[in-house]
């Protein structure tokens, strides 16, 4: 998997996303979430949104995923 699918699946999830993913080894990324769809929620349930946008992907063709979230400012 490329951090452009990676990107896509998440814009695709949350489409008032703003989204980073970076990682070029094919195993492990960095991704960088802001979405006001975050606002009032704690950090594991905007985790859980994003990794909701991966649905099978993730477990299946990403080995690690350092995630960061955020609302806009």
């Amino acid at each position: 998997m490329e951090s452009l699918e990676i990107k896509k699946l998440i814009e695709a999830g949350l489409p008032d996303a703003t989204v980073e993913v970076l990682g070029d080894d094919g195993q492990h990324f960095d991704a960088y979430v802001e979405s006001p769809s975050f606002v009032g929620k704690p950090l594991l349930a905007q985790h859980k949104m994003v990794y909701a946008t991966l649905g099978d992907s993730f477990e299946s063709a990403l080995h690690a995923l350092a995630l960061k979230t955020s609302v806009p400012r």
